[in-house]
């Protein structure tokens, strides 16, 4: 069954040769080739601003550079987000754009009577987090307990109702060989086929 996947390809640095826009293009072909409809949002080509107050963050209007953008998450099925591992989380450019789009009226609505949860308006959707770094990832995982990647998944994407949020984590990449990126790349491609 096809579905529309959204690929968010979070590296701050425009350079097509960042690993993280490799891996998003592999995704993306593999995800294509199987019927899937994809749709793409490279950060580093926008430009918009940040937030900087509450009252911006819960009444303000989202900035015309990102409408496109949130419009594409609210139609997406599957997200993948791609992007580096920057002093152990995301980078700032990521962290927000997600402030952006990821508001009251798009991502979660607060009570009507202010008491209670609020409610997540992004359920039925699923998310996968491939991150790239330069440490090994299991020592990501088991020292540092993933925390930032952690954070990102719990607090912004359930919180929002999305799940369930994957996670593939590429570590040593600096000095990754040839072959090896070669083999993550496959992997991205298979994983696009999938829709997973």
């Amino acid at each position: 069954m096809s579905r529309r996947i959204l690929v968010v390809v979070g590296h701050p640095d425009p350079s097509p040769d960042r690993m993280c826009r490799g891996l998003a293009k592999a995704y993306a072909e593999g995800a294509e080739q199987a019927g899937h409809a994809v749709h793409q949002i490279d950060l580093a080509a926008l430009d918009f601003p940040i937030l900087r107050t509450m009252q911006e963050y819960e009444h303000g209007a989202i900035p015309d550079s990102l409408k496109d953008a949130t419009d594409a998450i609210v139609r997406a099925e599957h997200i993948v987000f791609v992007f580096p591992l920057w002093q152990g989380t995301m980078p700032a450019l990521l962290k927000a754009f997600l402030e952006q789009v990821m508001r009251p009226g798009t991502a979660f609505a607060y009570p009507d009577k202010g008491g209670g949860f609020p409610k997540a308006l992004l359920r039925g959707r699923s998310a996968r987090l491939v991150v790239t770094m330069g440490m090994p990832s299991i020592f990501y995982r088991l020292w540092f307990l993933s925390h930032g990647i952690a954070g990102m998944r719990r607090s912004i994407l359930r919180f929002a109702g999305i799940r369930p949020v994957r996670e593939t984590l590429f570590g040593m990449v600096a000095g990754a060989s040839d072959a090896t990126r070669a083999k993550w790349l496959g992997h991205m491609r298979r994983l696009g086929g999938r829709a997973l």
